[in-house]
């Protein structure tokens, strides 16, 4: 599996409701070694060009595979967090995130979990969430983040289209 990097289309679509558990059981291993692979601590679906709503996570205590996800609760407090992301590489900021978040979701066999997640693990599975609707943890930066990083920014989109048009080519 190729991690796609900022300036792919499929990093900016809303992805589909998962329904075929068989699809995701298929690939989990691949998807998880992707995942380890690249130093994530976690790795959304689109981020692979698959536009379905699951991402893989490791806050420290082991893979999970979380399916069809959803925020059903958040604290108002919120707290800042340096994050990076496979597909926006050598790029790190601090970014806003609610301290901790109520979450149900499906794992890769369809049963339901619900869950209270605080700190890093809730850090790392709104960062991935966010993936699923096509946002990137640099659209929460501040205009001023953003405006320091609109070079380094710009140069990642720039090498992605030649990778894609090299590869096209061959």
């Amino acid at each position: 599996m190729t991690v796609r990097i900022l300036g792919d289309p499929v990093l900016r679509k809303k992805a589909q409701p998962v329904t075929d558990f068989a699809q995701v059981r298929a690939i989990i291993e691949e998807f998880k070694l992707t995942m380890y692979e690249q130093d994530g601590v976690g790795l959304a679906a689109p981020q692979v060009g698959i536009s379905l709503r699951f991402f893989g996570m490791d806050d420290g205590s082991g893979f999970k595979m979380i399916v069809n996800p959803e925020i059903i609760e958040k604290s108002e407090e919120k707290e800042l967090g340096e994050e990076g992301c496979l597909s926006v590489p050598g790029v790190f900021a601090d970014v806003l995130r609610h301290k901790w978040i109520r979450v149900r979701y499906q794992d890769e066999h369809g049963t339901y979990h619900e869950e209270l997640l605080e700190g890093y693990p809730a850090r790392i599975f709104q960062h991935e969430y966010d993936h699923l609707d096509g946002v990137l943890f640099i659209d929460h930066l501040d205009s001023k983040t953003r405006t320091a990083l609109a070079q380094q920014l710009k140069k990642i989109m720039e090498e992605s289209r030649k990778n894609k048009e090299s590869k096209g080519k061959k």
